[in-house]
């Protein structure tokens, strides 16, 4: 499953050269593919680590079943299956894809509608979903009738079993399930009781405790300039997840006029603000990475205020006439470097 927010906002490739920089033997490196993006892994084994081979097959293994469930690019995927399913079909489905759709609905309510896993018919209709459709500006009528196929109120959950009210109803995971699978392998990582790791699926991290060396984990956030790459802010999460969305590199521009690939399930169109990027920080990167998705979408100051209201972390860069401006919580500000 692809996710189009986050691949190219977190400064990985820096985020590691600062995380090795002793290049310490005992702190051990795997990379991979996975979701349409590639995973890097960076751990301290213990006596009761496996060798590096065995884990990363171990790490493969757990990542392919998530793409298994919830992957909408997989036609035979349980997610797949429930899109497919007639009205009021009952479709059972695993405890982690319940446990990310029931993330979805609950976020869905804290941001006020911001965040909607249901949002597919939009997102494809806009040419940023599987569909891979023409990127061409659709009309009035069309966006009314594809924002008719979606609603979270339709989506309705008995045990472990899904169905809809709406026979169109779509459900896209992809705003959660890349966190999703960050917080599967670390949960690997834990059962190991690796007392070290960074963990970065496409752009969302998890890290917990310090490097080899004792020193901490320090992550590069990425400024959202269109002009090659540069790092806004560095900074130390201690033991969290981490997620960043923004809209400056996944759109398409015609007649002059540029469309972000972040939509607003509210209106169903592109969103049209100043705000360029937001990083979370929660203990579950899947809850950060739904809490990045909707903040895109609520823009500076609702997101702020939603920031202060639930205790979260967060940093938003917003575009300004004269380059960048950047807003923290409250929250946010223990986690910057101290120079």
């Amino acid at each position: 499953m692809t996710k189009t927010l986050v691949n190219w906002l977190t400064l990985i490739g820096l985020a590691f050269f600062i995380t090795a920089c002793s290049n310490q033997p005992e702190q051990v490196a795997l990379s991979g593919s996975t979701m349409g993006t590639t995973y890097h892994i960076k751990y301290v084994p213990n006596k009761q680590t496996p060798e590096p081979q065995l884990l990363q097959a171990q790490i493969d293994l757990a990542l392919d079943q998530v793409n298994d469930q919830m992957s909408t690019y997989r036609k035979d995927s349980e997610l797949s299956r429930f899109n497919q399913s007639l009205y009021e079909q009952s479709v059972p489905v695993s405890a982690d894809t319940l446990k990310v759709i029931q993330e979805g609905i609950k976020l869905n309510g804290i941001t006020d509608g911001a965040l909607d896993i249901t949002l597919g018919p939009l997102v494809n209709l806009w040419g940023f979903g599987p569909d891979k459709r023409p990127t061409t500006i659709p009309t009035k009528a069309e966006v009314r009738r594809a924002k008719l196929k979606t609603g979270i109120d339709a989506l309705h959950i008995k045990g472990n079993m899904i169905s809809k009210t709406n026979p169109d109803l779509y459900v896209d995971l992809s705003s959660i399930a890349k966190g999703f699978g960050v917080d599967k392998v670390a949960n690997i990582l834990q059962k190991y009781h690796v007392s070290g790791y960074l963990v970065e699926i496409g752009g969302e991290l998890r890290v917990k405790g310090k490097k080899a060396d004792g020193e901490p984990w320090r992550i590069a956030i990425e400024q959202p300039s269109d002009n090659g790459r540069a790092v806004q802010q560095v900074i130390e999460p201690g033991t969290m997840g981490m997620a960043t969305s923004g809209d400056y590199r996944n759109y398409y521009e015609e007649n002059g006029k540029r469309f972000s690939h972040i939509i607003d399930p509210r209106t169903g169109y592109p969103i049209n603000h100043r705000l360029a990027s937001v990083t979370v920080l929660a203990p579950q990167c899947m809850v950060a990475d739904g809490y990045a998705t909707a903040m895109m979408v609520l823009g500076t100051k609702a997101s702020l205020a939603l920031a202060n209201k639930q205790g979260l972390a967060i940093m938003l860069i917003e575009k300004q006439d004269d380059g960048f401006k950047v807003f923290y919580s409250d929250a946010f500000k223990p986690y910057l470097k101290q120079h």
